[in-house]
């Protein structure tokens, strides 16, 4: 009789392990789908009784600051009715003298101060500012025809007047409270407060709350938020917006609509919005989501619109519908467990004998393999052997490529020598020369000079080999140097060259102390210099600047010409070792690669630009040790 286990094995591999796939792949997307229902059944009923309880607080917040915007709009209803009790006012607008109106325009400037208005003015039935409390005011309403306004057009027909709107005289924004005033049963004249709200919106900025009032127009006219000002919260006519225009009751805003990404009503006065949010500069930052409760104000057709964020509501909401899906997620993949376990432990009696004849087998492979496995160390041995002997090869060919490496410096730092101590000679040959003929001529004086100079030149050919060998050393020590004098130097060794050319210098230096070698400085110098000069031989007109500027902690001066500039096939090769540009005899090729190794060596950088005008600029950049002073002027 065959075992199952047997049975099992002999079956083809691709019809167990397909439908075993096909299994756990639709019992993993069903386990997908049913943590989805359960975040989304925990997350919509989560928002539901969130928007309940910001809903019931939301309507305690709006009737309290509804209440408040309606006390702040009434505490100044009775102040123009207030004027029909002053004789003055009602023998200024019977018959209208200067004394009665100074009279007036005092009594309403007390008037205004005592009560807090921001305006109280006097019109005559045509509509005329006879008198107004601002009267010392530049912009003052005396005299302004104000009978194109709403509030004066009603008052002066007996019915209260009542009227938000921007001043067209100072292009301000108030709340105006117009009262018909009457003599012996007849209307006289309109007396007017004017009000500014925008105290409600600083409080509710520092409250932190999103509000706004909007009028019967459907503008809004007060809001926490400065962007939401002036703008319709429903969509306005042709009519509409020409109507405005001509009342000029906003002055000249354009009334552009508030437009929300997405509105959806949830109830009388209560709808959920969200409009697109934006950064610091500018850019889409998503959406943001408000829970809006809008109730009409008393005595006015105003609404008070209060706005709840919904953000950490809907956050709430996600992390209660994640709790879900996580939850059934855990009970789900414990009763998997469970199921598993149970196969296990059913398989495991079966998995034993299976193990007993694949222990077997294991033994019987691994003697095999041991026998492979000595074969290949012996070959692995030997490899080793063929890799060392490789690498001690290796080594002598790099001692003899040091060793070559080492005489091609020696080569380069005795080319470099020669090129350095090319021009003090030259020098000294110019200055022995004029030495002897001073002698001759018995003026010791000038003769004593040019020995001087002969000396200071050999000395500083010392230094320069000095410096050279210190430049081999690579030390990071790397002195320090005078920038000026490292100037005069430069251009005292040249001075023979100088006299002989038509040469133009503009020298704007400071006198700054860099970190480097005095002598590396001058040796830079003379080459660039030396390098300028070259470029401009044979121009009637030659120009050469040396100017500097301090930039941070860094000296940049810049050396430039009116030659005729480098070719720009030459200008990739500028800085490589023995490229040259002159003939042969006229140079080595090692001044630039030189000067751009001192200045790196020091800190620095040496680069090459080529400006549009034409010429060369070479700008040095080195470390300063001291910046210069701010009032000293370049020396020249």
């Amino acid at each position: 009789m065959q075992c199952p286990t047997a049975s099992f094995r002999a079956m083809p591999p691709a019809l167990t392990v397909k439908p075993r796939l096909s299994r756990h792949l639709l019992l993993f997307l069903l386990l997908l789908l049913c943590m989805a229902g359960f975040g989304y059944i925990g997350f919509h009923l989560s928002e539901e009784a969130g928007i309940r309880q910001l809903r019931v607080n939301g309507e305690r917040q709006l009737e309290l600051h509804a209440r408040a915007v309606e006390s702040e709009i009434n505490r100044y209803t009775y102040l123009p009715s207030l004027l029909e009790l002053e004789s003055s006012v009602s023998h200024l607008l019977l018959n209208p003298t200067p004394y009665r109106r100074n009279l007036v325009n005092d009594y309403l400037e007390g008037l205004n101060r005592r009560s807090g208005a921001r305006a109280i003015y006097l019109l005559d039935t045509n509509g005329r500012v006879l008198a107004t409390s601002n009267w010392r005011d530049a912009d003052s309403y005396l005299g302004e025809d104000l009978a194109f306004r709403a509030y004066f057009q009603e008052a002066v027909q007996g019915r209260p007047g009542r009227f938000y709107g921007i001043g067209s005289t100072t292009g301000e924004a108030g709340y105006y409270l117009a009262h018909g005033l009457r003599y012996q049963g007849r209307i006289i004249g309109v007396a007017v407060v004017k009000v500014k709200l925008e105290a409600l919106q600083e409080r509710w900025e520092k409250a932190r709350l999103q509000a706004f009032v909007s009028d019967e127009n459907g503008i809004i006219i007060l809001s926490s938020d400065p962007a939401l000002r002036m703008k319709a919260v429903r969509p306005l006519s042709a009519e509409d917006k020409e109507r405005l225009a001509r009342s000029l009751q906003y002055y000249w805003w354009a009334l552009n609509e508030w437009e929300p990404r997405s509105r959806e009503v949830l109830g009388e006065g209560l709808e959920a919005i969200s409009f697109a949010a934006s950064g610091p500069q500018g850019e889409a930052e998503g959406d943001v989501a408000y829970l809006a409760q809008t109730r009409p104000l008393n005595d006015t057709p105003w609404h008070f619109t209060l706005l709840s964020p919904l953000a950490d509501l809907r956050r709430e909401a996600v992390i209660q519908g994640m709790l879900a899906a996580v939850g059934f997620a855990l009970l789900a993949f414990l009763l998997i467990a469970w199921n598993e376990r149970r196969k296990v432990i059913a398989t495991r009696l079966a998995a034993r004998e299976a193990l007993l004849a694949a222990n077997n087998e294991l033994e019987r492979k691994i003697a095999e393999r041991t026998q492979d496995l000595r074969a290949s160390n012996s070959r692995l041995l030997a490899e080793i052997r063929e890799r060392k002997q490789t690498e001690d090869n290796l080594r002598k060919a790099q001692d003899r490529l040091v060793q070559a490496g080492k005489l091609a410096v020696i080569g380069q730092m005795s080319t470099s020598i020669a090129h350095e101590l090319n021009q003090p000679l030259a020098a000294l040959r110019t200055l022995s020369g004029n030495a002897m003929r001073f002698l001759e001529r018995g003026a010791l004086d000038t003769a004593t000079t040019n020995l001087s100079a002969i000396n200071e030149l050999v000395d500083r050919m010392g230094r320069i080999t000095a410096s050279l060998r210190a430049f081999a050393r690579r030390s990071d020590d790397h002195g320090q140097a005078r920038l000026g004098k490292a100037v005069d130097a430069a251009l005292f060794l040249l001075n023979a060259r100088l006299e002989r050319s038509p040469l133009g210098l503009h020298r704007e230096v400071d006198d700054v102390l860099l970190a480097i070698d005095q002598t590396r400085l001058e040796q830079i110098l003379v080459n660039l210099i030396t390098n300028a000069l070259d470029a401009m031989s044979g121009q009637t007109d030659c120009q050469l600047w040396l100017s500097g500027r301090a930039d941070g902690g860094v000296y940049r001066l810049q050396v430039r010409d009116n030659g005729p500039g480098i070719d720009p096939e030459n200008r990739v090769h500028l800085f490589e070792p023995f490229f040259t540009t002159k003939p042969g005899e006229h140079g080595l090729g090692l001044g630039l690669t030189l000067s751009a190794s001192l200045a790196t060596a020091a800190g620095g950088s040496l680069a090459a630009h080529h400006p549009d005008s034409g010429g060369t600029t070479f700008e040095l950049s080195l470390p300063l040790l001291e910046s210069p002073d701010s009032n000293a002027s370049p020396r020249p």
